[in-house]
């Protein structure tokens, strides 16, 4: 097995390595790598539906999704296996950089995603290092921020895609969130901004002015080439992300193509 940098901050590829058939020599490397890296893509693993579950496990529980709805949709004999389908009828690229589900109170550790059917042009996903993005501020903002708590609400960015019964029922399960704007990470102690554009509603004790200027800042961090990798999908890659340090975006310049993904997300905890 081989292990290549991307960029300083972010990302890594992996070869030599077969998905279906890995050692628990190679599940520890690959742990590792992606503590250290916190994205990996692995190119041309043709795999089963199976397989790709079975791998996802060997990292922890899988959640199955509690929203899955049009595009996006559990596999048959395989609720933790999440299709997400885009094309000019229902655009569902994550275009805001955002981490996932943070509107949980314990959002996922991360997810593991397969391209199934990429178009020709476009789709690509931009992968950004919170950490890095943390670790650019300057000082004074991190004074400001460290000690800050952000609510996150899933109506921010889907609440739209529901009724307005269907919507009260899933807060009842899933009400708002209080977590702080900067994660530390469990295992590395690394420091992380989490906030984001899609789940983030505003910064708890501060005002709306103030609340909205943070948040751009934040977003602004993110926003900075030098944290930042674009992975150019095929068809059986796979990319491994670490929710609780990066953050993604798709380009949405696609359309009107199709393009399908297929993911299992591995159960996190709460954020400190």
């Amino acid at each position: 097995m081989k292990i290549q940098k991307i960029t300083g901050s972010i990302g890594a590829e992996i070869t030599e390595v077969d998905l279906a058939n890995v050692s628990d020599e190679e599940v520890g490397e690959i742990k590792k790598a992606w503590l250290d890296h916190k994205v990996l893509v692995l190119r041309d693993q043709h795999i089963s539906e199976e397989e790709h579950i079975a791998f996802g496990r060997k990292f922890g529980e899988l959640e199955i999704h509690p929203f899955a709805k049009g595009g996006h949709v559990g596999l048959g004999n395989y609720p933790e296996l999440l299709r997400i389908a885009s094309n000019s009828e229902r655009e569902f690229a994550a275009v805001k950089w955002h981490s996932d589900v943070t509107w949980r109170e314990e959002p996922s550790m991360g997810s593991i995603l397969r391209g199934v059917v990429i178009p020709e042009t476009g789709g690509d996903t931009c992968f950004a290092s919170a950490a890095a993005a943390y670790e650019s501020l300057p000082s004074d903002v991190k004074s400001q921020i460290d000690d800050l708590y952000a609510i996150h609400d899933f109506t921010v960015s889907i609440g739209e895609k529901y009724t307005l019964e269907e919507r009260l029922e899933k807060q009842k399960e899933y009400p708002p969130v209080r977590h702080p704007v900067v994660r530390t990470h469990p295992e590395t102690g690394e420091r992380s901004i989490y906030t984001n554009g899609y789940h983030t509603s505003h910064i708890e004790g501060v005002s709306d002015e103030e609340s909205d200027k943070i948040l751009a800042t934040l977003e602004l961090a993110m926003l900075s080439p030098t944290v930042q990798f674009r992975l150019k999908w095929e068809k059986d890659t796979f990319v491994m992300w670490d929710n609780r340090s990066t953050q993604h975006a798709v380009a949405a310049d696609f359309y009107p193509a199709e393009r399908i993904v297929e993911r299992v997300t591995i159960i996190g905890d709460r954020p400190f």
